[in-house]
């Protein structure tokens, strides 16, 4: 389950993102308004970190796929992959990074590959005293994996590469391939595909051995 408060951020995630995307190698598209097209959350099972993933494009440009996380403290050494810090109304300042550098991320991502599990159900706290309201998913993930399946152990992130329109983090055993933009293409052995309004699905990531 991902908690949510009724709350202002400033500057918004749009904002964070418009001001990080452009300088992206796998960023396309022309600057201008950045709009959301659809989202959904991950939970961390400590409750200690925010996990959303969005998709946001320019205009009628490609769909660009942007995992988050939302931290209440700096992760050492990550600066680069930091989008920036914003004021949560309820939460207070929170460091928001590139979802690809944070373990808990790739934790979530990777057991919802092999656990065949999806996004969480999302309930808002409408009045700050646990009066909880169920929010209708944006979009659906699914995972191919089988239920139980184990995960191996997120450890140390040993190398995060972009390739094109991938990014490929490289964490203990695994090999964890993210999709910035989507072609067309069979959907992996091992993982993630998202689906949202009439849109076809599209592979959000997965694992390789290669």
């Amino acid at each position: 389950m991902a908690l949510l408060h009724r709350a202002t951020v400033t500057p918004s995630k749009l904002d964070l993102i418009a001001g990080w995307l452009p300088g992206r190698r796998w960023h396309q598209g022309a600057a201008g308004d950045l709009e959301r097209v659809a989202a959904f959350r991950f939970d961390d099972p400590a409750g200690a970190v925010g996990i959303e993933t969005m998709l946001v494009r320019y205009g009628d440009g490609p769909v660009h796929h942007v995992p988050l996380t939302y931290r209440d403290a700096p992760i050492p050494g990550c600066d680069v992959w930091l989008l920036g810090t914003a004021e949560h109304s309820v939460l207070g300042k929170r460091w928001v990074y590139d979802g690809a550098s944070d373990p808990v991320y790739l934790c979530a991502l990777a057991g919802a590959i092999v656990a065949g599990t999806g996004e969480a159900e999302e309930f808002v706290d409408v009045d700050g005293r646990g009066t909880l309201e169920r929010r209708a998913p944006a979009m659906t993930a699914r995972g191919t994996g089988v239920p139980g399946g184990t995960v191996p152990p997120v450890e140390e992130i040993r190398r995060i590469e972009d390739h094109g329109d991938r990014t490929v983090v490289h964490v203990g055993s695994l090999r964890i391939v993210i999709n910035r933009r989507f072609t067309d293409g069979d959907l992996p052995a091992a993982a993630l595909a998202g689906r949202w309004g009439d849109h076809p699905e599209v592979i959000l990531a997965y694992l390789s051995n290669g």
